[in-house]
């Protein structure tokens, strides 16, 4: 038999852990020498332990920064490279692609087939065309729906292993001391918190079929809650894509999100009430041409604001939710808009006091502006946070991540917590679309 051909994956420890696991671990065709890691901060100081990766592997798989890639490829002798996260314009695909090749490698993208997980429970998965798109409001209204009509949602969230990997094989979230126990990122509680908060069990973490079987063993209906613009880890019965109305032809032009519109069974229009009739006319237009068999609902995003007069004349910092900021490239979020519609005295310009590993947030994303990303994903990076809005001395602070950050640092100011909520303007009841299926 042949040798196996060399391979390396490129990721942000997410989809990269999923497809090894799911497709690579146990094949005799391809030997994965190395991941290549970027997005997410200290990821590359870590391996991938031979616990998870089976004895093929022959010892833990180690994880190199991306800008190492050329260098891989050569000293690795490497035949493939696997691209294996999300958000991501086409044209910067076809770029790292181009790079691979020039080194002598096939660059490749694996599919649905090969890495999608079969349930013996409905699926209903809620996926978007792009990051900050307004997915995870829309999954916490249809789990609260599920809930109401008696059904028992178990919610699975794309991954965000950020810790020690084999102990996050298998998450299962339920009370906010499940989220201290596992040491969860700020990034990490913006995604399960509001679930927790309202009482549903959240799973998260590396292996997703034992993630799966868990979530099985105990709720009636699986809720996939996507990451970034990635397709769903498993096969759903029903594919719900949102398509942000604010940035009309994205759905066209970032990967995989195209991925997602082109398949969905419902695309939902997210924001249509700050977007313009041309805008919309766009995203129904590449619907028709790219989906025509797809239902087209039309939703917004309405603002809840836990105590409207703290805000009122005041001076403020407004804090957002980190990735829809950084690799989502959205320049505000739900705490800016709030701020706009009550009327605030001043908007600190949250720059020029950063510090740390907070300013250099900044300096990577320059078109993050007036408002503060919620990052944390170290305790260094926390601290500098903490300093950061130390340094902005605001009379009050909008805090618009949805984890919460008054939990994880002291804050000099009082906090006025900002929230979205999924309402539906247009099209058929989109809990009518889903309860069928629960019938069926």
């Amino acid at each position: 038999m042949s040798e196996p051909l060399h391979c390396i994956i490129m990721g942000a420890a997410g989809r990269d852990f999923h497809d090894y696991l799911t497709y690579f671990r146990d094949s005799d065709r391809f030997r994965v020498k190395a991941f290549t890691a970027t997005q997410i901060p200290f990821i590359e100081s870590r391996s991938f332990p031979q616990e998870l990766a089976g004895d093929s592997a022959n010892g833990d798989i180690p994880i190199h920064q991306e800008d190492e890639l050329p260098r891989l490829i050569r000293d690795l002798d490497i035949d493939f490279v696997f691209l294996a996260y999300s958000d991501l314009p086409h044209a910067k695909v076809m770029h790292k692609a181009s790079l691979v090749q020039s080194c002598g490698a096939a660059f490749a993208l694996l599919g649905p087939k090969q890495t999608q997980l079969r349930s013996n429970l409905p699926v209903i998965s809620v996926t978007a065309v792009r990051t900050g798109a307004g997915k995870s409001p829309l999954t916490q209204w249809l789990a609260q729906q599920l809930i109401e009509h008696g059904h028992r949602p178990g919610v699975i969230r794309h991954p965000m292993p950020y810790g020690d990997l084999t102990e996050q094989t298998v998450e299962r979230f339920v009370t906010m001391e499940d989220l201290d126990r596992y040491e969860c990122t700020i990034e990490e509680r913006e995604e399960y918190t509001p679930y927790v908060e309202r009482g549903i069990p959240v799973y998260a973490g590396v292996d997703y079929r034992q993630i799966l079987d868990a979530a099985e063993q105990n709720d009636d209906v699986i809720l996939w809650d996507g990451g970034n613009n990635d397709y769903s880890f498993i096969y759903p019965n029903v594919s719900i894509v949102v398509a942000d109305a604010l940035r009309p032809g994205h759905e066209c032009d970032f990967y995989p999100g195209e991925t997602n519109f082109r398949s969905a069974d419902v695309i939902v229009l997210s924001k249509t009430r700050h977007a313009g009739a041309r805008d919309i006319a766009v995203i129904r237009d590449n619907a028709r041409r790219l989906n025509p068999d797809a239902e087209i609902i039309e939703s917004d995003l309405t603002l809840d604001v836990s105590d409207p007069d703290a805000v009122a004349d005041r001076r403020v910092l407004i804090v957002e939710d980190g990735p829809t900021l950084t690799h989502g490239g959205m320049e505000f979020g739900a705490g800016f808009l709030a701020a706009q519609q009550i009327g605030v005295s001043e908007i600190i310009d949250p720059r020029s006091a950063a510090t740390g590993m907070i300013a250099s947030v900044f300096r990577e994303y320059p078109h993050i502006r007036a408002v503060l990303p919620a990052c944390g994903y170290s305790s260094e990076q926390l601290g500098d946070l903490e300093q950061t809005i130390r340094n902005a001395k605001p009379d009050v602070i909008i805090d618009a991540s949805p984890a919460g950050i008054e939990r994880l640092i002291t804050l000099p100011s009082p906090v006025v917590r900002v929230r979205y909520r999924f309402l539906q303007t247009r099209g058929r009841p989109l809990e009518e679309r889903v309860l069928d299926l629960l019938k069926g």
